[in-house]
């Protein structure tokens, strides 16, 4: 559906449930955020921006974030990254609600998703080894190297042709527990721990489900 001159601003009610993730928290989601979701796709729809907007905007807060983790500015970072992340979720719902999805759209958000994974982790590994914190910054780093497997995994998959949606910790978990990280102080490290370690799960995981397919 295009937007043309003159149209009415889209109904809530009548805007498309969120798609639930595979994830642990996909579930929960898709439940609390219906009506959240279904009110900011029909604003950003009735603002007539364009899907690859919205991901070169959460790119741009992805930068902000590492930048306010860098300065010290958690609280900030945090907001920044919520920012960030609802840019992230409603490119590709604007673009299949306006019949716009391209692969070349698909290809530029995955990715765009890999070097804000990159920027946000490589910055709290500095912050926190500059201000002295080895064991946080290697579990910052941990987290890093396993949240790119986790998504190497499947595009290796695909490419052999074998489908992966699952995985106990994925994207839409990390973007949860990492907000945690920086809105509660005190948690972040609990929070690498859990990222390191349930990441690691979800790699053998799709590891383990692509190579039984294949």
């Amino acid at each position: 559906m295009r937007d043309t001159p003159g149209r009415e601003a889209p109904r809530v009610r009548d805007m498309p449930a969120p798609r639930k993730s595979e994830g642990a928290a996909g579930g929960a989601a898709q439940h609390v955020l219906a009506w959240p979701y279904r009110a900011i796709l029909a604003f950003l729809l009735w603002t007539r921006i364009r899907p690859y907007q919205l991901t070169l905007l959460s790119l741009a807060l992805s930068v902000v974030t590492g930048w306010q983790i860098l300065a010290g500015h958690w609280i900030v970072a945090g907001l920044a990254l919520i920012a960030s992340g609802t840019c992230d979720v409603f490119d590709g719902s604007v673009a299949r609600h306006r019949g716009e999805e391209k692969r070349s759209g698909a290809f530029l958000d995955s990715v765009l998703d890999r070097v804000a994974d990159m920027i946000l982790f490589s910055c709290l590994f500095w912050a926190l080894g500059t201000a002295g914190h080895r064991l946080d910054a290697a579990l910052a780093l941990v987290t890093l190297i396993v949240s790119l497997s986790v998504s190497q995994v499947r595009a290796e998959a695909e490419a052999i042709g074998v489908t992966l949606t699952e995985g106990f910790f994925q994207r839409l978990e990390r973007f949860l527990a990492l907000l945690v990280g920086l809105m509660l102080p005190g948690m972040m490290r609990p929070v690498l721990v859990a990222l390191a370690v349930l990441g690691g799960v979800t790699v053998l995981q799709r590891g383990w489900s692509a190579l039984s397919q294949a």
